[in-house]
């Protein structure tokens, strides 16, 4: 591992290099403009740092360090101690505090106490990693078991050539589902094309669908492929179904039945190899029998039917996508990823959703963008959500605590709360054990399990 010491005293340089030069690689610095350097071209894991180095003050340089390198490990060395000094580093970021005279031999023991820290938390996050990995498919998000059920049915289908009819309310994510299915299958080099038939009126839809001949109707000025010979090779996702006129149903049955389409203005038929993928947000057998729906087309539709559930039916999805959105929209407006308190937490997790995914989302952009500080409150939720709330007395928010969701197996509870201790005891094994009442031992294998089930 590799030590930077950086202090504008060279024998102390000196000193600590001798001290620690056996068990790590050290560089040294006795001014912040080769401290910084180093520390852009080295990997460096751990730094000593001084806090008074001449005219540079060594808390700037502090930050300075852990806005580059926020994993780094950085001690803060100084002769002239003070408590509100030291609660300053610890809050920028600083692992601990030493004074001079320094005792090398707490030097090095606290050094390695702090890389073995560093260590455990990059384990800790490597397995952060792979659990939110085990709890999403093609970028869909979800661990429930109804969740689980639309993956397993996506990987049995993706690469079969039979027509899909995904349903589900608005908001769900049925489009996600179609794009899973195309881009994790054997057609994910050819073209995905999407067509809403409820936003486009009648004659456009039909052009937009087969394409049309120059002069076929007033302002066809030159000819126009259709989606369906652009998406040869490839898949065709019809949002919406429900919505298409019964004339244009006749022409999708012929697609589905002969392989051919034939473009508006053309008498010529043109052979199209396209898997078609439909979404509706309505019960098609009751368009059926009202007479708005074709039976025959449903039925070809519907060869391998996929049902998206409302988000109120997952609920245990709801931490995750909290998390998702956060990192998303906190990422995409460039400013360090908010949270949520735990008063905003537990509204957005007793919310019903109507809106179902897409309304998280959107709420969860909406308090990004307007929260004054990294911590999201009640306050800063959408009025349409937050004013649905009223908690009884025993469901007032508690400071701290560990949300389980419903659908975790013990497995996974016990999971997630040794890992949720350790993070609260910033990593120290001895404590962790003691809060779980198991030995330190015992806490060690545990954590090589997970990893070992994360490599697996």
């Amino acid at each position: 591992m590799n030590i930077l010491i950086i202090d504008d005293e060279p024998a102390i340089c000196s000193s600590l290099s001798f001290a620690l030069e056996d068990e790590y690689t050290v560089w040294t610095a006795t001014i912040a403009e080769k401290g910084l350097n180093l520390l852009e071209k080295e990997d460096i894991d751990g730094i000593l740092l001084d806090l008074n180095l001449g005219k540079t003050s060594g808390m700037d340089l502090l930050r300075i360090i852990k806005e580059k390198k926020p994993n780094a490990v950085v001690i803060i060395m100084t002769a002239y101690g003070t408590i509100e000094s030291s609660i300053e580093a610890i809050k920028a970021g600083a692992y601990h505090y030493l004074t001079k005279p320094l005792n090398l031999e707490e030097v090095k023991l606290l050094l390695n106490k702090a890389l073995a820290f560093q260590e455990l938390h990059r384990q800790v996050q490597v397995l952060s990693q792979a659990v939110r990995q085990q709890e999403s498919y093609a970028d869909i998000i979800g661990k429930s078991s109804t969740m689980r059920k639309v993956f397993q049915l996506i990987e049995k289908v993706k690469d079969i050539p039979s027509n899909i009819l995904i349903t589900g309310e608005s908001g769900t994510g049925k489009e996600l589902v179609a794009r899973a299915i195309h881009f994790q299958g054997c057609r994910q080099n050819g073209v995905f094309s999407v067509i809403n038939c409820a936003a486009i009126p009648e004659p456009l839809l039909e052009s937009e669908l087969f394409g049309h001949e120059k002069g076929a109707f007033t302002g066809a000025y030159q000819r126009k492929q259709g989606l369906f010979e652009r998406s040869d090779g490839g898949t065709i996702f019809l949002d919406e179904i429900g919505e298409m006129p019964l004339a244009l149903q006749a022409k999708i049955l012929r697609v589905i039945q002969e392989k051919v389409v034939t473009p508006l203005g053309s008498e010529q038929t043109k052979e199209v190899d396209v898997r078609i993928i439909s979404a509706t947000n309505r019960n098609l057998l009751e368009e059926v029998a009202n007479g708005n729906f074709r039976e025959d087309l449903f039925y070809r539709l519907n060869v391998i039917p996929i049902h998206v559930p409302p988000l109120r039916e997952r609920k245990e999805d709801i931490p995750l996508l909290i998390e998702h959105f956060l990192t998303l929209y906190s990422s995409n407006m460039g400013i360090r990823t908010k949270t949520c308190s735990l008063d905003a937490k537990r509204i957005l997790y007793n919310y019903a959703y109507p809106g179902n995914v897409r309304e998280l989302s959107n709420t969860l952009e909406y308090a990004v963008a307007l929260s004054e500080k990294e911590v999201i409150k009640p306050s800063d939720l959408p009025a349409t959500v937050y004013q649905k709330w009223s908690p009884g007395k025993d469901e007032q928010p508690k400071e701290g605590g560990l949300f389980i969701p419903e659908g975790l197996s013990l497995a996974e509870v016990n999971r997630a709360y040794i890992l949720y201790t350790l993070e609260k005891n910033e990593g120290h094994r001895l404590n962790t054990a003691k809060q779980l009442v198991i030995s330190e031992r015992g806490l060690r294998e545990k954590l090589k399990q997970y990893l070992r089930e994360k490599d697996e």
